[in-house]
């Protein structure tokens, strides 16, 4: 019976010292899921989506569209020679709005990180915020301000394409349709010299009856148009996504603000209650010393 007793102990201490450790381990997890800006990861998350569908989509979308103007709309290489020149520009600049926004939402999210850890310390009485720290946040608000207003000229541009290829396909059905009585399909054509997209002296520049329904039925065709869509859904996320940051950056610039100002006020309240006790304590030690 004694040497039942001792084991029973030792067994008892282990399970609670277990208990103890699944229960640090537990608080330890509440505590960095309570440190994690969940607004700012879901922008993160949004805009990263965004950025890779616009950007992936939108390379090899050009790529398809050049490739079909070469074969159908303009044989002469120089006649498209600046088209091809200006693909190519877009080309190398989506690479850039790909790698800056990458690094650009990674930073937005460690600014997330930033105000969320001040707003634990305030509400551990240890707030500890700066002026710097408010005018970062000011400055993030103003350059996401920027890259929104340029998305949404981005989304705009994109959008374009889209209603050329739309064009084009509903021209194709119309021409397929049992429905249709067309008499002379030959006399259907898409221009696309119209557009400006080539020199209107290209040849040939346009297509006609069944030469547009072959083209409607190629894979660059195909590709390039829904490419196009959805890089236009990858803008439009983009643009939600700068939005959202930037309502988290205008509730933290002005949280920060007006924290700093409540503990300014503390701070001062707190010294003028310390004046008030130490003049009150040498009042009462005057008065202690006449009546001696």
């Amino acid at each position: 019976m004694d040497g039942t007793k001792p084991a029973m102990e030792s067994n008892a201490e282990e399970t609670q010292d277990e208990g103890q450790e699944s229960k640090g381990c537990f608080e330890c997890c509440i505590k960095c899921l309570g440190g994690v800006p969940y607004a700012s990861l879901v922008a993160t998350i949004l805009c990263f989506s965004g950025v890779a569908l616009f950007c992936g989509c939108g390379h090899v979308a050009l790529t398809g569209t050049l490739t079909m103007l070469e074969n159908h709309f303009s044989r002469i290489t120089s006649d498209h020679a600046t088209l091809a020149a200006v693909i190519q520009i877009f080309q190398y600049i989506i690479y850039g709005i790909a790698s800056f926004f990458f690094v650009y939402a990674i930073l937005l999210l460690g600014e997330g990180f930033y105000t969320t850890s001040t707003i634990k310390k305030e509400l551990q009485s240890d707030f500890k915020t700066t002026i710097c720290g408010r005018c970062i946040t000011a400055f993030f608000m103003f350059l996401t301000y920027i890259f929104a207003l340029v998305f949404i000229a981005i989304f705009c541009f994109t959008a374009i394409p889209v209603f050329l290829f739309f064009n084009m396909w509903n021209t194709c059905a119309a021409m397929r349709s049992p429905d249709s009585n067309i008499t002379y399909p030959d006399s259907i054509c898409v221009d696309v010299r119209q557009y400006g997209v080539i020199p209107l002296n290209a040849t040939p520049g346009k297509a006609c009856g069944t030469t547009l329904t072959d083209i409607c039925s190629t894979s660059e065709f195909y590709l390039s148009y829904h490419l196009y869509i959805v890089a236009l859904a990858g803008a439009g996320a983009t643009v939600i996504a700068l939005i959202h940051y930037l309502m988290i950056l205008a509730a933290n610039w002005a949280y920060l603000k007006t924290a700093a100002s409540t503990h300014d006020y503390q701070d001062i309240k707190t010294k003028d209650d310390q004046d008030l006790e130490a003049e009150a304590r040498s009042k009462d030690g005057q008065n202690s010393s006449s009546y001696s």
